[in-house]
């Protein structure tokens, strides 16, 4: 049986591949879901990781929720209502808490479609480069269901409340080019040229001081949350400690040299 999940590694890049494309690379079940946790887990521990992509093997990206499973009352779709409540909080909503909880940034290369929590996924990352055969759909409703993986949390943060709601109450798809006029992926390329446009965005991001950028994140996401007083008292606090890093001091000796920078994470 194939890993469900891919984790390779490249200088200071790693790439996560959904890898069940016989099922469309659905992430409902506990396999998945373990391997999608551990390899966020790893990251996190590996301090050699920058940056982050995932995309999905074969042409879908992820088509969410298994159907059939649904359809058959099987998994986390089984049992009474107390027993799917359980399944969903001990399920597939460990993957938002792990990957928003991701230390580094995290790229999603979308391939093709993603559907209903494969497009909640999606919209957990960072940032979102697209296939033009692209397709976004909040499609819960289409089946009965609501977003129960925490969709309702992550898409009107990225699109805001009234293109969110479209899609979140019309169940309907968006194709590749209307995503990136909303704002809800910053490109999009061909199919042969997406993991390229990934990994040159990574790449771009992999340049910078390690800590600082894991840190920056940090503040972005607590940025969410927090007050401005709340916010301002923790980045005062975060630039104390980067202040003092090696690598805080060679960017600014190489950029009084005029040279590029070498940074190693201290």
């Amino acid at each position: 049986m194939s890993d469900p999940l891919l984790y390779e590694q490249e200088d200071h890049v790693v790439v996560l591949t959904l890898n069940s494309h016989e099922t469309r690379n659905v992430i409902s079940g506990d396999e998945m879901v373990q391997a999608i946790v551990d390899a966020c887990n790893r990251i996190n521990a590996d301090r050699s990781v920058r940056v982050a992509i995932i995309t999905g093997a074969g042409s879908a990206f992820s088509s969410g929720g298994n159907i059939k499973d649904m359809h058959d009352k099987k998994g986390m779709f089984g049992g009474s209502p107390s027993d799917l409540r359980d399944g969903y909080r001990n399920g597939i909503q460990r993957i938002p808490r792990a990957v928003y909880d991701l230390e580094v940034p995290i790229i999603a290369a979308v391939n093709g479609a993603a559907i209903g929590a494969g497009c909640d996924l999606a919209m957990m990352c960072d940032m979102r480069i697209a296939s033009d055969r692209a397709i976004f759909a909040e499609s819960f409703v289409k089946v009965g269901l609501i977003p129960g993986d925490g969709g309702a949390w992550f898409l009107p943060r990225v699109l805001g409340s009234s293109r969110a709601n479209e899609m979140a109450y019309t169940g309907e798809p968006v194709l590749a080019d209307k995503a990136l006029a909303w704002g809800l992926v910053s490109e999009v390329v061909s199919p042969d040229e997406l993991m390229n446009a990934a990994r040159k965005l990574a790449a771009r991001i992999a340049v910078n001081p390690p800590t600082a950028l894991r840190m920056t994140k940090k503040l972005l996401r607590e940025g969410e949350s927090s007050t401005l007083n709340a916010l301002l008292e923790m980045s005062a606090s975060l630039q104390a400690l980067v202040h003092q890093t090696r690598d805080h001091q060679e960017a600014i000796t190489a950029m009084l040299e005029k040279r590029p920078p070498v940074f190693t994470g201290e």
